[in-house]
């Protein structure tokens, strides 16, 4: 059972932090640049029903990412120095995305595809950061 939960764990991590980085890199390369040639007001309405649809998304996966990373890192202690030192750099960069992710949903961001564009690349490194992290555990 404890090697199920282990590896449910770690799909939940990969998956959240996917649907959070794929949502982001969309919504900042792909749907901002496409309305831009739009009216300011028709802009304004695509961006908010964008953000009304990806709010539960974000919530979701951030609630999910914070309970399988505490989840992951309790249950296989003994790390090194170097792997608490990496964690704390992608610590960093996830309070990045989520605060991002988190403005944006709410409305709060003045260039919302700008802001997403550069929490999808934080995002990235998160993601790049992990893979290394992975192979000196």
């Amino acid at each position: 059972m404890g090697d199920v939960l282990l590896v449910l764990m770690r799909w939940l991590h990969i998956a959240s932090m996917a649907a959070l980085a794929g949502g982001l890199l969309y919504g900042g390369v792909v749907c901002g640049p496409a309305a831009a040639p739009l009216a300011p007001g028709l802009q304004a309405e695509i961006a908010r029903r964008a953000a009304e649809r990806f709010r539960p998304i974000v919530l979701v996966a951030i609630g999910a990412l914070l309970f399988s990373g505490v989840y992951n890192i309790l249950a296989m202690p003994g790390h090194s120095a170097r792997y608490h030192m990496l964690l704390g750099i992608k610590l960093l960069l996830v309070g990045h995305v989520f605060a991002v992710a988190l403005l944006v949903v709410t409305g709060k961001t003045s260039r919302p595809a700008r802001a997403m564009t550069g929490a999808a690349i934080s995002a990235f490194v998160i993601i790049a950061i992990a893979a290394y992290m992975r192979r000196i555990f």
